[in-house]
């Protein structure tokens, strides 16, 4: 995964490393590690295969850890994360995610997150315990309520979200207001 901040530093995730660094502008060649590094595992400091990620205006790095399903936080310097969706285990209930990919945080602090096994897209209110499914959950399918392994996540300027439904070969727009 790759993202931008506001400054324009370069965020990439490493999925065999189990770690994302920042890259600053200016040609920095080694950058500078700012999510897990510490091995492959499930606990506040470690990532299981980061996919997408997503930096707010607070330069908080939002992390989809695939292989842990859950979406982890890391507010910018902090040496371990928050689990900010997910991280109960992989499955289908409300409190859980499996195998998440695309992530996308708006202006209220409420995290989207492309659930590619469960076929939907979740919303997790700050703060929250369990998430609301907003898009698809209605089973894997090719209707225009389903999705079948959602990935990728974007928001335009008029609240429209835009979801890379690949196991479909489409990209779908829901308005959600």
């Amino acid at each position: 995964g790759l993202t931008l901040d506001a400054e324009g530093a370069l965020y990439v995730s490493d999925g065999e490393k189990h770690e994302v660094r920042r890259y600053d502008r200016g040609g920095d060649k080694k950058g500078t590690l700012v999510a897990g590094g510490h091995g492959e595992g499930d606990q506040r400091h470690q990532l299981n295969y980061p996919t997408h990620l997503f930096v707010d205006a607070q330069f908080t790095l939002y992390v989809s850890d695939y292989n842990n399903h859950r979406v982890m936080a890391w507010e910018r310097g902090a040496q371990e994360g928050i689990v900010v969706a997910g991280g109960n285990g992989k499955g289908g209930d409300l409190t859980q995610l499996s195998s998440p990919q695309g992530v996308w945080v708006d202006g209220c602090g409420h995290v989207y997150v492309a659930d590619l096994g469960n076929h939907r897209v979740m919303r997790w209110e700050k703060g929250a315990k369990q998430g609301t499914v907003v898009v698809g959950g209605n089973g894997e399918g090719a209707e225009a309520h389903q999705l079948s392994r959602p990935e990728g996540l974007f928001f335009d300027r008029d609240g429209h979200l835009y979801v890379a439904d690949c196991g479909n070969h489409r990209v779908q727009r829901f308005s959600l207001i």
